[in-house]
C-alpha cells in the first residue's frame, strides 16, 4: 500500500476484505474441513494436518467465524454450510449432561479426550452459537445457548480458584482477568440477542469487576491476576500485564458501552488501548510483547513473555481503529499505521496465506508450540478482526471522516 495505511480509509479498507477472502479463507477452506465431523485446528502454517484432535474451544470459534462471515461479508452459503456442520458435531458429542458444559477435547471420531477442564468452552461456545443464531434466525442455536450459559452462571459463583480453567492454571486465592473478560462479553452477546436483562446484569458485574479491580488506577494497568479479596497478588504472577490480552478485552468493553450509551466507560477503555500499546511496544524490534511486568521486573509471571504472538497483533488492530471512530484521536492512527507496518511485514505466510503464529522477539518465525500441547491454529482471531476492521472503515470511510483522518495524521505524535 503507497503512503501511511489510514491516510485512505476506503483503500484500506479494500486491502483488509482483500487479504481475508483472498489470502486467509482459501488456507481454511482448503485445508482444515473435516469431511468426518467438525474443522481441523491442529493445523500447521503450511496447511498440512498434525492431528484431527478437536479443541471444542477452537471448533465454537470456528463457528462463529463462519457464521459472521455470511452475515457481515457476503451471504455465501458455503460459509453457513461449514458453521452449521461444526456445530452439528460438537453438538452431537461436546456436551456434558453430567457436568453441564462443553468438554475441552474431541477425538476425530467424537470419543471424549479431555472432559469439561476449561470455562472457555463454554464461553466460545455461547459466542458461536449466537453468532449462527443471528445468521439463520433458527431456535435451536439460542436454546442451546441459553442452556450453556445458565449452567456457565451457576460456575460463576465460585471462587476462581476452583473454575475449570486449563491450559492456565489459576494460583491459590487468585481470581483471573480471562474469565470476567469473556463472560462480560459472551453473556452480553446473548443478553442483547434475546434482550433478556438477566444475562446483560450479570454480563455488567464482570464488566464492573474488571474496571474496577483488575485495572488498577494508580499503575494504569490492568493485571492478568489479582487476590480473590481484590487486592493485588504477589509478583511474579500478581504483576503480569498481557496487552494484547488487555486491549481485546477493550474492544469487548467498547462494545458493551457503546449498546449502553455509556461514553465515560468508552473513554476509559481507549485510553487504557493507548496506555497498553504504550507497554506493550518493543522499542528495539517492534511489535507487541506477549507480556511484561507492571514494576519492570525481569521475571514475568507469563510464558514466552518476550514472543511475538499474531493474536495481540490482530486484536489491537481492530482495538485501535474502533478507538479511532470513538474518539476521534490521532494517536489511535498513529498507533494503527505503526502496527500495521509491522504486521504485514512479518506475519503473512505468501506462499501458504495465513500467518505465522508465532515469532520471536526479533521477528524471525518460530514454529514451537506455545501454551497448548499442540500445534493449535483456528481461524478465529486473525479473520474476526479482519472481519471487524472491515466493518468499522466501511463507517469511517466518508468524505467528512477522511479529511478528519488527514488532518490528525498532521499533527500526531503518539508513539
Amino acid at each position: 500500500m503507497e503512503s501511511r495505511p489510514t491516510e485512505s480509509f476506503p483503500a484500506l479498507r479494500e486491502f483488509l476484505r482483500r487479504h481475508l477472502l483472498d489470502d486467509i479463507m482459501p488456507f481454511w477452506t482448503t485445508h482444515a474441513i473435516d469431511e468426518a465431523g467438525g474443522i481441523n485446528t491442529c493445523i500447521r502454517n503450511d496447511g498440512t494436518l498434525a492431528s484431527r484432535d478437536k479443541w471444542l474451544w477452537g471448533q465454537w470459534r470456528s463457528v462463529w467465524m463462519f457464521a459472521t462471515l455470511y452475515d457481515m461479508i457476503e451471504p455465501r452459503r458455503e460459509w453457513l454450510d461449514i458453521a452449521r456442520n461444526i456445530c452439528d458435531f460438537c453438538t452431537r458429542h461436546g456436551w456434558d449432561d453430567e457436568f453441564g458444559g462443553w468438554v475441552l477435547t474431541l477425538s476425530a471420531d467424537g470419543q471424549v479426550i479431555t472432559g469439561c477442564d476449561s470455562i472457555y468452552s463454554d464461553t466460545f461456545a455461547i459466542y458461536g452459537l449466537v453468532a449462527l443464531a443471528k445468521a439463520t434466525n433458527e431456535q435451536a442455536p439460542i436454546d442451546l445457548a441459553r442452556k450453556t450459559a445458565d449452567h456457565l452462571v451457576t460456575r460463576l459463583r465460585w471462587p476462581h480458584d476452583q473454575i475449570p480453567h486449563n491450559p492456565f492454571p489459576i494460583p491459590s486465592g487468585a481470581k483471573v482477568h480471562g474469565i470476567a473478560m469473556m463472560t462480560s462479553f459472551v453473556l452480553w452477546e446473548l443478553g442483547e440477542l434475546l434482550d433478556d436483562d438477566k444475562y446483560r446484569r450479570i454480563a455488567l458485574e464482570q464488566s464492573d469487576d474488571i474496571f474496577d479491580h483488575f485495572y488498577r488506577r494508580d499503575r494504569d494497568m490492568l493485571l492478568e491476576r489479582i487476590a480473590a479479596d481484590n487486592s493485588e497478588y504477589p509478583p511474579p504472577l500478581g504483576t503480569t500485564v498481557v496487552p494484547g490480552h488487555v486491549i481485546e478485552d477493550m474492544w469487548f468493553q467498547i462494545h458493551i458501552a457503546r449498546d449502553r450509551g455509556d461514553e465515560k466507560r468508552i473513554e476509559l477503555a481507549c485510553d487504557i488501548t493507548r496506555r497498553h500499546m504504550q507497554i506493550g511496544w518493543d522499542d528495539k524490534y517492534g511489535g507487541l510483547l506477549l507480556a511484561v511486568d507492571a514494576d519492570g521486573r525481569d521475571e514475568v509471571g507469563w510464558e514466552f513473555a518476550n514472543m511475538k504472538i499474531w493474536w495481540p497483533h490482530t486484536e489491537a488492530m481492530y482495538a485501535l481503529l474502533l478507538a479511532y471512530e470513538h474518539s476521534r484521536a490521532d494517536w489511535a492512527l498513529q498507533w494503527y499505521d505503526r502496527l500495521h507496518e509491522y504486521v504485514f511485514a512479518h506475519y503473512p505466510i505468501a506462499e501458504h496465506g495465513e500467518w505465522w503464529r508465532n515469532l520471536n522477539r526479533d521477528g524471525t518465525p518460530m514454529d514451537e508450540t506455545v501454551s497448548l500441547n499442540a500445534p493449535v491454529k483456528d481461524p478465529f482471531h486473525l479473520p474476526r478482526a479482519l472481519i471487524y476492521c472491515i466493518d468499522v472503515l466501511g463507517r469511517l470511510a466518508l468524505p467528512s471522516d477522511n479529511e478528519a483522518a488527514r488532518s490528525h495524521r498532521r499533527t500526531a505524535h503518539d508513539p
